[in-house]
């Protein structure tokens, strides 16, 4: 890390020093604009558009300028950026070429993870945001006021960040560029690891080193959690023999197992055991008791049995971990229901060909007469290698509708595009529908949809406008 050893967030509140932050408007950089301005930093930022989170920051107090110019960067003295940020920023090689600090997003973060003796950092492939909110919901509930870093809304949060002075932080690590690597919590946890973000790993095997090495540097006594269920988190742990670790999952070797009890589309329950020695027996497990969710899914007892795995280990007792669980809200956007006209619209940020067969699978638990899928692909590089993993994963709907994909600044790859994905689907025997733009998506779901059925829309906010739309249009025409 750049700036490893050499600053603490004591200096920037001390100096008086102006933070200003490129892509303030994104989710994980907002987030930081607020840690920041709750320590008592002087802090501004800038985005390409405007949109609600900049309006929120506005309204909380936050300096945002609307698109990129150097002049932004008069009497700043750290420039934070992104990875989401182009090389050829003006704004950043201005700040680069002024002499001031510049911060990779997560340099600042861990600025911040450092000022909290019990920090918490999740990452992993899926579930990384819905783990960390479970943890700060519990912590909150158990009076402990945590500290949070998520890169998403929380319906019992309320926001994406909060600091405080308590000695607990929980923070939503991303690993999509190896920046994690950057990161130095007490705790760490790694839901599951899957190929993924093709823009920067070259292979699983990377992607295991990039943990791996996350994993090696945090501090001294430092505590890894493990999913013993997923191939790749195992692979990471098996590479660290020396780092202390608690497993969880639900295999009866996991040091926290869980066991099923009733799953439906909008709740589900669970057993917990915990393992007090290695050599005890899977048998003689000691039972934490039933645990409730009121958020669907297998997938997300999977989360939360991890979640259950960190909280006990900050002594956080069985009852108040039981309650907190049971009125998690869970995530914006992620298995978000609409319903209208006797049809369940799914909005659902999963994009990954794993985590959206889950998510299928849980629309499944409502027993709609179809599911009907709605994806739009992003990145050459994923749709080329996960194309026959998005065939079976979309095989589980009785529809699939894709939309012109994001390129995310890639470099096109010969014969890969959208049509050449949704080829492959008819091939694989899918019944799919491109439709190139994505505005006319709801003129179709409007004039084919049926009473029973659930559509999922796998995308990112411009996709969910579009489920908003069909929902108008269908209680249109009920009144």
């Amino acid at each position: 890390m750049a700036n490893e050893g050499k600053m603490k967030l004591a200096d920037l509140k001390r100096t008086g020093t102006r933070i200003h932050l490129l892509g303030i408007g994104g989710i994980g950089v907002s987030a930081l604009a607020r840690m920041l301005a709750a320590s008592g930093i002087s802090v501004s930022g800038c985005d390409v558009r405007p949109s609600s989170l900049t309006e929120q920051l506005v309204a909380e107090g936050i300096d945002v300028l609307i698109g990129h110019d150097p002049a932004h960067l008069k009497n700043c003295d750290v420039v934070v950026y992104s990875t989401a940020v182009p090389s050829d920023n003006t704004e950043l090689n201005a700040a680069r070429a002024s002499g001031a600090a510049v911060l990779h997003r997560s340099e600042l973060l861990s600025l911040l993870v450092a000022e909290h003796e019990q920090s918490v950092g999740v990452t992993g492939t899926n579930g990384k945001g819905t783990v960390s909110s479970m943890i700060t919901w519990i912590l909150e509930c158990a009076g402990l006021s945590p500290s949070w870093y998520i890169g998403a809304i929380c319906g019992n949060l309320g926001t994406n960040a909060r600091q405080t002075a308590s000695p607990f932080l929980v923070a939503e690590l991303d690993e999509s560029d190896g920046s994690v690597r950057n990161i130095h919590p007490r705790y760490a946890l790694i839901n599951n690891l899957e190929l993924d973000h093709l823009n920067y790993y070259t292979s699983l095997e990377h992607a295991v080193a990039t943990l791996e090495e996350f994993c090696s540097r945090l501090a001294p006594g430092a505590r890894c959690f493990f999913n013993i269920d997923d191939p790749g988190a195992r692979m990471v742990a098996a590479k660290l023999p020396d780092v202390p670790r608690t497993s969880f999952g639900l295999s009866a070797d996991a040091d926290f197992r869980y066991a099923p009890v009733n799953m439906a589309d909008g709740s589900s329950s669970f057993d917990v055991f915990v393992k007090h020695a290695p050599q005890e027996s899977t048998s003689a497990g000691n039972c934490l008791g039933r645990f409730e969710l009121a958020v669907p899914g297998s997938y997300n007892i999977e989360n939360a049995i991890g979640a259950i795995a960190v909280a006990s280990t900050l002594g956080v007792s069985p009852e108040i971990i039981r309650k907190a669980l049971a009125s998690f809200s869970g995530l914006e956007n992620r298995y978000t229901v609409l319903h209208a006209r006797n049809r369940r619209l799914v909005k659902d940020y999963m994009s990954h060909p794993t985590g959206m067969r889950k998510v299928l699978q849980t629309a499944r638990l409502a027993q709609p007469k179809r599911v009907v899928a709605v994806f739009k692909p992003y990145r050459y590089t994923m749709i080329r290698y996960h194309a026959d993993n998005y065939c079976k994963a979309l095989a589980l709907a009785d529809e699939v509708i894709v939309t012109t994909m994001w390129a995310g600044g890639e470099e096109p790859i010969p014969g890969v595009d959208t049509g050449w994905l949704v080829d492959n689907m008819a091939s694989a025997g899918l019944n799919v529908r491109y439709v190139r733009e994505m505005n006319q998506i709801a003129d179709y779901l409007e004039s084919t949809s049926k009473e029973g059925d659930s559509v999922v829309f796998f995308g990112g906010q411009d996709l969910f406008e579009i489920a908003d739309e069909v929902a108008r249009r269908l209680h249109r025409r009920e009144s």
